[in-house]
């Protein structure tokens, strides 16, 4: 072992606590991503090694979509396409895990048909997408700040 790899336990624990992550963008003045963020207190708490897949995984898709929808103007609302099926578009009315391996995504397709997809973790690609509001004449729907708001709601008690 070199002195240079050893550590105190403090930070052993945070090497464990903070995610592999990494991302190149073309424009040097793109605000920062996900990728590129802290974890939020709400998805830090828990250690990574201690959450199933599928519960990891939802609460980095809700960093994405709420990150995604900062980019957001006021005319338009995420949706999300699924790649490699016949699902098509949903506009993302909410999303769960089952763990240790199952997301669901809840919402409805094109033609307002109620929609819901059920997907086994290894099976996740997904695009995030603009569409105009359903209603002009209301606020735009942000399923983002609602489930990121759930998660520090677990993080309170509540």
């Amino acid at each position: 072992m070199m002195e240079d790899d050893i550590r105190t336990s403090a930070e052993a624990m945070e090497a464990v606590a903070i995610p592999d992550a990494h991302v190149v963008h073309c424009d040097p003045g793109t605000p920062p991503t996900p990728e590129q963020q802290p974890l939020p207190h709400s998805v830090s708490k828990k250690p990574i090694e201690d959450k199933s897949p599928a519960e990891w995984a939802y609460e980095r898709i809700i960093l994405y979509i709420q990150n995604f929808e900062k980019t957001l103007d006021a005319e338009h609302e995420v949706a999300m396409g699924f790649t490699g099926s016949d699902a098509g578009v949903m506009r993302i009315e909410g999303m769960g895990f089952f763990g240790p391996d199952i997301l669901t995504f809840y919402g409805s397709d094109m033609a307002g048909t109620k929609s819901q997809l059920i997907q086994h973790v290894s099976q996740l690609n997904v695009t995030l997408r603009a569409l105009p509001k359903q209603m002009p004449d209301q606020p735009a729907n942000r399923i983002g700040f609602r489930l990121a708001a759930d998660l520090d709601a677990e993080d309170d008690g509540a």
